[in-house]
């Protein structure tokens, strides 16, 4: 069965052959092969899972109505075209994406009985994820760039964040994204795998790496680096708050402070969760359900959250969205 499953994915591993070696299912030693993972999840009690499933699936819903406004939004009100809310939507996009890479698997295992995923399914979620949280990351930076030029030089910003500009900020995270996905898929499933019981809701790295019969000290090691050089964004946010402690003005900080409340929240809550899970983590003994709450939060709750973050404190989004209901109005009468 399971053989007759490979074949038939067949295709689809050829597709990834650019990132996986062909030979990435191919036992070594007296390993049998491994044809398929089987996620744990959260629990096994029915009664749980059923709530479970209700909250996971009013979150993803909040998150795709909620990030497909945002884009929307942007789209239609010409006021919001500058660089800033371009950079947003683009924000909107990737959340939307890395949700939808582990929302519907996880809401599925939910409700079937079977919680397998073949390693070709999984190495396309690792890759996928890989992708878009480090896209993310680096959408984050291109955001804080704005910001500080917005605060530190106000009268060179359109001549500075032209839209040729704006489309390189824009390629940059997306490179970096696909060089971080080819590292990590590539690096993880050349090992050797002699478990295949991956205790998470999804393939993720960590969790994956642990069941390996190999040695993964290199991949811990390029998981470290890789997510410590992520990590560094926030020194463009340390920048935006010196610009924003040297202007003079006490109402004109506060109402800065204020403009840039909205991306100081969102990194500090996205970097600190994977800090912990990708830098902290691996080299602590955390239990596996510890780490599995901090991933649902970084993986499901904060691709929510963040539109209503931006939604709620910028004055501009609020301004939007009744222009938009007025019109809408308007025109029913």
């Amino acid at each position: 069965m399971r053989r007759q499953q490979w074949k038939e994915e067949s295709g689809f591993i050829f597709i990834l052959n650019i990132i996986i070696p062909t030979d990435v299912c191919m036992s070594r030693g007296n390993h049998s092969t491994i044809y398929e993972f089987i996620l744990l999840g959260f629990t096994d009690s029915p009664e749980l899972k059923i709530l479970l499933f209700l909250f996971f699936l009013v979150v993803y819903l909040i998150t795709i109505v909620g990030n497909l406004g945002m884009i929307l939004l942007i789209r239609i009100d010409s006021r919001l075209h500058t660089p800033m809310y371009f950079f947003l939507s683009q924000l909107s996009f990737v959340d939307l994406c890395y949700s939808s890479v582990v929302t519907p698997k996880m809401l599925m295992d939910f409700v079937v009985k079977s919680k397998s995923i073949s390693l070709p399914g999984c190495a396309a979620q690792m890759a996928m994820f890989c992708l878009f949280v480090a896209t993310e990351c680096f959408i984050l930076a291109a955001m804080a760039y704005d910001r500080y030029v917005a605060i530190s030089k106000p009268l060179l910003y359109t001549v500075i964040m032209s839209r040729k500009i704006c489309a390189q900020l824009m390629v940059g995270p997306y490179l970096a994204g696909l060089l971080n996905a080819t590292t990590h898929t590539s690096l993880t499933f050349q090992l050797t795998f002699c478990k295949s019981t991956i205790n998470h809701f999804f393939c993720d790295i960590p969790a994956v790496i642990s069941l390996s019969c190999s040695d993964t000290s290199f991949n811990l090691m390029v998981l470290f680096g890789l997510s410590f050089i992520s990590s560094l964004v926030i020194i463009s946010y340390i920048y935006i708050l010196a610009a924003i402690l040297r202007i003079r003005s006490a109402d004109g900080r506060r109402k800065t402070f204020s403009t840039c409340f909205s991306h100081l929240t969102t990194v500090s809550i996205f970097f600190g969760t994977l800090f912990f899970i990708y830098v902290v983590q691996p080299s602590n003994s955390f239990s596996e359900d510890q780490d599995k709450m901090v991933s649902m939060f970084y993986t499901v709750v904060i691709p929510m959250l963040n539109p209503l973050i931006y939604s709620v404190k910028n004055k501009e989004v609020k301004d939007a969205v009744k222009r938009v209901i007025g019109r809408k109005g308007f025109l029913l009468k």
